[in-house]
């Protein structure tokens, strides 16, 4: 018998990229001429083994292979080349809820799924109650899952896949559905399985989770494999791909820069620019470079949290005007405003510019917001006899990630100081 629950074995995934659909049928049918396609390398001659019992992550930045491996080991994927001998039962919190018939009822779904995993109706009979108190739905479990809302289809599959008791658990991002309280529960399931000596698979952006769950963690990055090694330390090289430090990164942001028309010396080269960034102002003043600098002082989109960054802005007067106001927000991804400020709020004052001149407004601060992807806005606004205008605004003119290794509950670190005495 293997010590090993799963060993992927020079695994490389190649899709091939059709123009038009004529072109794929040309390449279904062998039919003669030139290669119609492209050929894109999800994963390139991976390589790695999970020990019966041992908690394996898995990170990397998004498009560097991570879901395409796990679908592949699952077998919802076949690898292009290489194999992957697993040992053992698997439960897979990939997409929760594919397979779910949305006219079945909870109850039947439960049934359904359970019997797609492998599992006999009394082996479900057995779990059925468990299943129905984690996933807590009430009488729910007895109407077709169509009538569900979201937070209720994913919290009834995300208790079938984590309570049929698997040999092998792999999770991608999973444990973050619901609301905290059934977050909270989820966590407490790992650890069981954990203390149970489960083999468990575990992808997150979560770095705090990384840390503290695994044993080990494999680094992907583009569909190479960079390197295995301690928690501890495939987070601090994550760290150093996601700031730019690698060769190969270094070498494209070089690349962009010089394929630009613009000045190459110009802050904003060195950040990867929305192409459909909402612009728009009265043009008496523009906003010519801008910047994102971190600790070190080097420019860059990726600020670790609890480190002190700053924004900067420059903008071009073609008009004379009185007290321009300069500002900067946050968004998340879904849209929502996080925090941001402004030079009025922060009673830093230009006074009156004049035509010709240019300002650059600096703006130095700790960054506490949590790990994630976020938006960033920037503009330069007054007021005039009409009364507020804006001269002109970049709305999600980039994107900033936040490196976190401790994340808590909503948008904000409070960064609280926090200790524990014996009474």
């Amino acid at each position: 018998m293997s010590d090993y629950a799963i060993q992927v074995k020079n695994v490389s995934k190649i899709y091939k990229l059709y123009n038009r659909p004529s072109d794929r049928l040309v390449d279904t049918f062998g039919l003669p001429g030139r290669k119609k396609f492209k050929e894109h390398r999800a994963l390139n001659d991976v390589s790695f083994e999970v020990k019966k019992g041992e908690t394996l992550g898995i990170i990397g930045t998004n498009g560097s292979g991570k879901s395409t491996i796990l679908k592949i080991i699952t077998g919802v994927l076949n690898p292009t080349e290489g194999e992957v001998l697993i040992d053992g039962r698997i439960s897979a919190l990939l997409e929760l809820g594919a397979g779910f018939n949305y006219e079945y009822t909870g109850i039947q779904n439960v049934y359904l799924n359970g019997m797609m995993m492998g599992f006999t109706n009394e082996e479900i009979d057995a779990k059925l109650q468990e299943i129905l108190d984690f996933a807590d739905i009430g009488e729910f479990v007895n109407q077709p899952v169509k009538t569900y809302s979201s937070g209720m289809f994913v919290r009834l599959a995300f208790a079938v896949a984590i309570n049929i008791d698997p040999e092998i658990l792999i999770v991608d991002e999973a444990l973050s559905v619901g609301d905290v309280f059934f977050q909270a529960k989820c966590y407490k399931k790992f650890d069981e399985f954990k203390k149970q000596g489960k083999t468990i698979l575990f992808v997150s952006h979560d770095l705090g989770s990384v840390v503290k769950y695994c044993d080990r963690v494999v680094l992907l990055n583009k569909g190479d494999k960079l390197d295995e090694g301690t928690p501890k330390d495939m987070v601090g090289l994550y760290k150093r791909v996601l700031l730019g430090q690698t060769k190969e990164a270094q070498e494209k942001m070089l690349s962009r820069v010089s394929e630009q028309n613009g000045d190459s010396n110009l802050w904003k080269n060195h950040y990867i620019l929305n192409k459909d960034v909402d612009e728009y102002g009265t043009g008496k003043a523009a906003i010519v470079d801008f910047a994102i600098i971190d600790e070190k002082g080097q420019y860059t989109n990726c600020i670790e949290k609890g480190t002190r960054f700053q924004i900067k802005s420059k903008v071009h007067f073609y008009e004379e005007i009185p007290e321009p106001i300069f500002t900067y927000s946050f968004k998340n991804i879904k849209g929502t405003t996080i925090t941001g400020t402004n030079t009025m709020y922060e009673h830093a004052s230009a006074g009156t510019v004049q035509a010709g001149e240019e300002y650059v407004a600096t703006f130095e601060q700790e960054m506490f917001l949590q790990g994630g992807e976020y938006l960033l806005s920037i503009s330069c606004t007054g007021y005039d006899a009409s009364g507020f205008t804006v001269y002109h605004r970049l709305y999600d003119v980039c994107y900033v990630t936040v490196i976190s290794d401790k994340d808590t509950v909503g948008f904000y670190d409070m960064n609280s100081k926090t200790s524990i005495e014996k009474c």
